[in-house]
């Protein structure tokens, strides 16, 4: 690989950012020492050992470097990457100089839920986690992932000819999703025989975006109220669709093919079949990022909050995309980021993007003027609140949404195999204290009207989908 131009460096000192090793200063000294001891003592024999030395310098600096190696770090294109999936990156230096660089020492960070196995350089022998490496790490601590040795960390050396460039392959796994880096990855390099090295030459990391695997998830095709024009829920509202609402007399502007014939000879006048019209819907999505609690395992271990929230916010927004209705993205939270309505294949990848950002931000401030303004939540929208109510402004919101006549579905993201404390002493029993007042507090939910449920995966909705359909479909008592 040919390199940028760089200007050659004519002065008898190397170009800037090559220093000499110690094996230079040796050989000099050394060499030096002889020279001065055989003309001060008249001992031929001393200057005769010192001309190998001498001679051997000049001879490896007859060419010097003038350009520094140029690092960077490129990520295999090979498609969307998924938690579990293979990712496959390369830490690559090249030579733009006029000298091939006898030794290259390369080192590049990685993201510990980026889990590489297998590192190497094309051709050579690869270093498997499993093995000792055959590279000396000088130092080096190993990186333990699951009770695996991880081979990130380690130095790799290599040779690179004029004009050419090698890569260090890294292959291994992604654990968990985000954005995740690879690097900063740096390499320095020995000329000329060992006697000269460049300064570490280091390069930005690249961030590997891990989309979160989506679990099956299926729910009820049954809204509360579907507010567009087509689609595929079935509404209130009279229009032409496949739900049959009941038999009318037969009205100007009526379609021939909807006469009832059997009733309207029965009653000896025009009836038609009505229909109710098929809407689509919309879903908002509402994150709450006020809290953590569980420890994140990635992909094959156990779920936080925020891993559960991710991963359940996006097999809904695929559940409810797929049905052409529109799904929106709400955080509760003091950055109030959101995603807008939309419907299609182009919202759901948007939503993976926008779910690569999302983060626990735990502030003192009420976010709920900010984010649930009444331009941003319609009424006529399914609100599903991911929350693992840890706080009580959370069941606050619940509460507040419910009381303003919204549809509000209430997702538990607790994990269910959090541990207690160990500590001696009170921790315990305040433990179980803690337990019961957030069972207090979601019995005081559904006393509101919120449906609370604990996300299950596949059909974790359905039954509270169907309730909170009927109550949308009932009748108002007193006109209310």
């Amino acid at each position: 690989m040919t390199g940028p131009t760089v200007p050659t460096a004519t002065g008898a000192e190397p170009a800037a950012g090559w220093a000499p090793t110690p094996a230079l200063g040796r050989a000099v000294l050394l060499a030096g020492l002889l020279l001065v001891a055989g003309v001060l003592l008249g001992r031929v024999d001393l200057i005769v050992l010192a001309a190998p030395f001498a001679l051997g310098t000049a001879y490896a600096l007859r060419r010097r470097p003038t350009a520094l190696p140029q690092v960077w770090i490129t990520q295999d294109d090979g498609g969307p990457l998924v938690e579990g999936g293979d990712v496959a990156a390369a830490v690559s230096v090249g030579n733009p100089d006029t000298v091939d660089y006898d030794l290259v020492v390369m080192r590049s960070r990685v993201s510990p839920w980026l889990r590489i196995d297998r590192a190497g350089f094309a051709g050579d022998e690869v270093v498997d986690a499993g093995k000792p490496s055959a590279v000396p790490a000088t130092g080096a601590p190993a990186q333990g992932n699951g009770g695996r040795r991880s081979v990130a960390d380690r130095p790799f050396v290599t040779s690179v000819p004029i004009g050419a460039a090698v890569d260090l392959e890294l292959a291994g796994k992604a654990l968990r999703w985000g954005r995740h880096p690879i690097g900063p990855a740096g390499a320095r390099v020995a000329t000329a025989g060992g006697l000269l090295v460049s300064r570490a030459v280091i390069t930005e990391p690249v961030r590997v975006r891990v989309y979160p695997r989506t679990e099956p998830f299926e729910a009820v095709e049954a809204m509360p109220r579907a507010a567009g024009l087509v689609g595929a829920h079935h509404s209130r509202r009279p229009g032409e669709g496949g739900e049959l609402a009941g038999v009318r007399v037969f009205a100007p502007g009526d379609r021939l093919r909807r006469i009832d014939w059997r009733v309207s000879l029965r009653a000896r006048q025009l009836h038609v079949a009505a229909t109710l019209s098929d809407r689509d819907a919309e879903v908002v999505v509402l994150l709450d990022v006020l809290a953590e609690a569980g420890r994140s395992g990635g992909v094959d271990g156990a779920a936080s909050v925020l891993d559960t929230t991710v991963r359940a916010t996006a097999a809904i927004a695929e559940h409810y995309l797929h049905r052409g209705d529109r799904v929106s993205l709400l955080e509760y939270g003091p950055a109030a980021r959101r995603l807008r309505p939309a419907a299609g294949r182009r919202q759901y990848l948007t939503v993976l993007e926008w779910l690569l950002d999302v983060r626990v931000h735990a502030s003192a401030h009420e976010p709920y003027d900010q984010v649930f303004g009444p331009q941003l939540l319609s009424s006529d929208a399914l609100v599903v609140v991911l929350t693992p109510l840890l706080d009580e402004r959370s069941a606050q919101m619940l509460a507040r949404l419910a009381r303003g006549g919204r549809f509000v579905v209430a997702v538990d993201t607790l994990p269910t195999d959090l541990a207690s404390p160990k500590d001696q002493g009170w921790a315990e029993v305040a433990y179980r204290l803690w337990r019961l007042d957030r069972e207090i507090m979601i019995g005081q939910l559904r006393e509101h009207g919120v449906p609370v449920v604990r996300w299950a995966g596949a059909g974790s909705l359905d039954q509270v989908l169907r309730d909170v359909a009927r109550l949308a479909t009932a009748p108002r008592v007193g006109g209310r």
